[in-house]
């Protein structure tokens, strides 16, 4: 029999209850962010030897929509699926135009990704800046893991520990709860994503630096981007005295660019690992899937 596991601990710092109401959230759009960072990722695809010739993508409304319309057009006959808490939201955001065709059964009728189950198995799985808002990362990369078919890989992103720097010495400047919590550094996720069974984990980071005109529009950007998970954040909902003193911080404590625009700093990290064939330990009698058998025996033809 096998022996239970211990459900894993949230990441230390983050409320899991505010970040599972976060997940939640009904939206139609995606951050400006997220579809820059999504862009920057999908043009490392070509650097890969084979194209996927199937993919899945986590959670493609907050990952991003144009991304994933580029790169339903670098993938255009990839078999495309998609997982999302909110399915129905995700699936009709994701819905294409339908095609011409010669066949009357095909007018009128859109085309789009199809739901992903737990069964479904794809060539790469696609998550972009996802995993710093997980309460429960281990957790997501070994479903992660369990869904890429072997020799297939992941491709991801996410916010690095430096992000918003300028914002979380203001706070302490200001002798504030954090305005955030902590972020995941690039070499803690190479070591997770080695003991959730991937291989050849590469890691990489790049610093994008955003201006603002003012501090509304800077809230405003944070706002779409997410919310406070930290469990040391202020207990109660802010006054609007507050709110205005945190503007006038703001405007007069943060970093300006030369010519003069707010600018808060986003530490991106990219991130890509591929699932290898499966070891099987030795033992008198042992149980493997057919499709690892399967790989198995492909590896040791090559």
């Amino acid at each position: 029999m096998k022996t239970p596991t211990a459900p894993e601990n949230p990441v230390p710092g983050l409320d899991p209850v505010a970040a599972q109401r976060w997940l939640q959230r009904a939206t139609t759009t995606s951050p400006w962010l997220h579809e820059e960072v999504g862009s920057r990722m999908a043009d490392r695809l070509p650097w890969f030897r084979e194209l996927p010739t199937s993919w899945l993508h986590w959670e493609p409304v907050q990952g991003g929509l144009e991304v994933h319309r580029k790169l339903r057009g670098m993938l255009p006959e990839a078999a495309c699926h998609v997982v999302a808490r909110r399915l129905p939201e995700a699936l009709e955001a994701t819905r294409e135009a339908a095609t011409r065709s010669w066949n009357p059964l095909q007018w009128g009728r859109a085309a789009g990704p199809a739901a992903a189950t737990a069964e479904t198995r794809v060539r790469m799985l696609w998550a972009n800046m996802a995993l710093h808002m997980e309460p429960r990362p281990q957790t997501l990369l070994a479903r992660w893991h369990q869904q890429i078919e072997t020799d297939g890989f992941l491709m991801f992103s996410c916010l690095g520990p430096d992000s918003l720097k300028e914002l979380r010495a203001l706070y302490a400047a200001q002798s504030w709860p954090l305005p955030a919590h902590a972020f995941t550094d690039m070499h803690d996720w190479g070591d997770m994503l080695v003991h959730a069974g991937f291989a050849e984990p590469v890691m990489d980071m790049e610093r994008i630096t955003l201006s603002y005109s003012n501090a509304a529009a800077l809230l405003a950007e944070l706002r779409g981007l997410g919310r406070n998970l930290s469990d040391q954040r202020f207990g109660a909902c802010r006054s609007r005295r507050w709110h205005d003193r945190l503007c006038a911080a703001i405007e007069s404590d943060l970093p300006r660019s030369d010519d003069g625009r707010l600018v808060l700093t986003f530490e991106i990290i990219y991130g890509h690992a591929f699932k290898p064939v499966p070891r099987v330990p030795l033992a008198s009698s042992t149980s493997l899937a057919v499709d690892d058998m399967r790989a198995m025996l492909r590896a040791g033809r090559r």
